[in-house]
């Protein structure tokens, strides 16, 4: 078993995938009033929400514990509706040297495509791969999601 891996789920959505983007790359501090079981908050720490080098705090709900995770915004492609965030403090840096989460929606044909990476390396063997985090994610997606279908 290697101390490196990347792990990546894919979702279709039915709502606007240009507001998916858009609520990662400039927003993220809304997302806590869509997923709340989930997210409970995402604090600008240092510079401006939308910027890449900003760093946000985000707090969160994993398997029933509270947690925190501290993320400079690394990326933000608006052509190819993609945002990259590099984990610099928190508790995932518990168990990890480093992550890389990166969310992209593809927006073309019918569908919207909503795919998520986690790039990551263990700090030792012992380490299980953050799969937990896919299932957050994904319930992510899924609560944005309703909450920007038709009522």
């Amino acid at each position: 078993m290697g101390l490196t891996g990347k792990l990546i789920c894919q979702t279709c959505i039915k709502t606007d995938g240009d507001v998916f983007h858009e609520i990662f790359s400039t927003k993220p501090h809304h997302v806590h009033t869509m997923t709340p079981k989930n997210i409970q908050g995402c604090d600008l720490h240092e510079g401006e929400f939308g910027k890449v080098g900003s760093i946000v705090i985000w707090k969160y709900t994993l398997d029933g514990k509270e947690m925190v995770a501290k993320e400079r915004v690394e990326a933000i492609d608006e052509e190819k509706k993609s945002v990259t965030f590099k984990v610099v403090g928190g508790d995932l840096l518990e168990s990890f040297k480093t992550v890389v989460i990166t969310v992209h929606v593809d927006t073309s044909g019918e569908d919207n495509l909503v795919t998520w990476s986690f790039d990551y390396e263990k700090l030792d063997e012992s380490v299980k791969d953050p799969t937990q985090y896919l299932d957050l994610v994904l319930s992510m997606t899924r609560d944005i999601e309703t909450h920007h279908l038709p009522k």
